[in-house]
């Protein structure tokens, strides 16, 4: 099989073949020109790429720069708030210093406002005790009608030069000697120069019981104001205290008696708190310096400006117990919640009118409250009950004579002879 080629005309052929190289130089001219655009276009690209890494790094650094200046504003910022604190913590230390300061002024002050009126006060009372001592002396002087005036010399004679053999007491002020003056049984009380307030004391009952003349008060007769000494009646009976505890073995003192003499006491005392210009109480109440007569009638002195009823509720449930004072109203409450209160009362009484001494003692511990408040006026519930008392025992004594005037079995009214004591 033969195979037939074209014919081909090479007049065509170089005429195409310069077409195509001329297209093919216009290509690569168009190519160069390409590559020198893509060429500028990378130029200006990387110039770009360059500037904004550039940026970028000036950027960093700039954050960095703003990082750390934040960072000191913030540490700047601490150390202000730190010693703002700390200023304001200092302004209330020094606050609290000029409180304090001014506290410890103002009680500087109270101090020495209350110096100065203690310094008043003592001022005060030692003018008023040179004013009580010189009209006292002027009295002396002046001779009072009202008492005696003796010498040492007197005092001397009449108790034998303080032989001890005479000497009836002791106490705060001082000794106490039986003696007789202007053929009188007398009681001398010496004041020792070491008693506690007894300038005081010596000044004071004279003043007072110079004045006041009562049943139911020891009755003053004169005074040697150099040397302290008071003179008295003389009590025959001696003390209450001695007479409960039955010292030279005296009889025991009958219930009726005992009422009455809380009675007579009752009622001295109320005497010396209606006293005028000031009242008065009893500066130590106790058994011991209620003084009793051939009658038994009671007495007493020692006068000052303190409560006393709180102490006669002590000595009321002593006059019934004849005990010691000392825990006495815990053992008399305790008996009479016990229902034992009979057990207390003295067993040297054997008589006791049970009901009538049990009234008497819850008087008694009424008066011996520890709150002023909480005890009973002497005036308007105290006396009244020790008279109802009183007259209680008077009725019952009167029963005894009556008996004895008709040979009735009972004994006599209790007696007995002064040589007893």
């Amino acid at each position: 099989m033969s195979m037939e080629l074209p014919s081909i005309d090479f007049g065509e052929s170089m005429e195409l073949s310069s077409a195509m190289s001329m297209e093919s130089l216009s290509c690569a001219g168009d190519v160069e020109a390409e590559m020198r655009r893509l060429r500028l276009e990378l130029k200006q690209t990387m110039e770009m790429y360059n500037s904004a890494c550039k940026e970028a790094v000036d950027a960093k650094q700039k954050a960095a720069q703003m990082h750390q200046m934040k960072v000191e504003e913030s540490k700047k910022y601490q150390e202000l708030r730190n010693s703002e604190e700390e200023a304001l913590a200092l302004v209330e230390m020094e606050k609290a210093k000029c409180r304090a300061a001014l506290e410890a002024a103002e009680a500087a002050q109270k101090i020495a406002e209350l110096e100065a009126q203690k310094r008043l006060r003592a001022e005060w009372k030692a003018k008023r005790e040179a004013e009580d001592r010189k009209k006292a002396t002027d009295a002396l002087n002046k001779n009072d009608i009202r008492y005696r005036r003796y010498s040492i010399d007197d005092i001397e004679a009449a108790t034998h030069k303080f032989d001890k053999a005479l000497k009836i007491g002791e106490g705060g002020y001082g000794p106490v000697y039986k003696a007789v003056l202007d053929h009188t049984n007398v009681a001398i009380k010496i004041l020792r120069p070491d008693a506690s307030q007894g300038r005081k004391q010596f000044q004071q009952e004279i003043e007072v019981l110079s004045c006041m003349r009562h049943p139911n008060m020891v009755l003053l007769l004169g005074a040697c104001p150099e040397y302290g000494c008071l003179v008295y009646e003389y009590m025959d009976y001696g003390s209450l205290e001695d007479r409960l505890c039955r010292r030279g073995k005296t009889l025991p003192i009958p219930w009726s008696i005992r009422f009455r003499i809380a009675a007579d006491i009752a009622t001295g005392l109320l005497f010396l708190h209606q006293a005028k210009p000031e009242p008065l109480v009893h500066r130590d109440l106790k058994p011991a310096n209620i003084l009793l007569d051939h009658n038994f009638v009671s007495k007493t002195g020692m006068l000052t400006t303190k409560s006393d009823v709180y102490s006669l509720g002590i000595m009321l449930l002593q006059i019934i117990t004849a005990r010691s004072p000392m825990g006495l109203t815990h053992h008399v409450e305790n008996a009479i919640e016990r229902g034992a209160f009979q057990e207390i009362l003295d067993p040297t009484v054997t008589d006791w009118p049970v009901e009538e001494a049990l009234e008497f003692a819850k008087l008694a511990l009424r008066c011996a409250e520890l709150r002023k408040k909480d005890r009973p006026d002497l005036g308007k519930e105290i006396l009244p009950e020790l008279n109802r008392l009183r007259n209680l025992g008077h009725e019952y004594e009167t029963s005894q004579v009556s008996c004895a005037s008709t040979n009735c079995s009972s004994s006599a009214p209790y007696s007995f002879n002064n040589d007893d004591i």
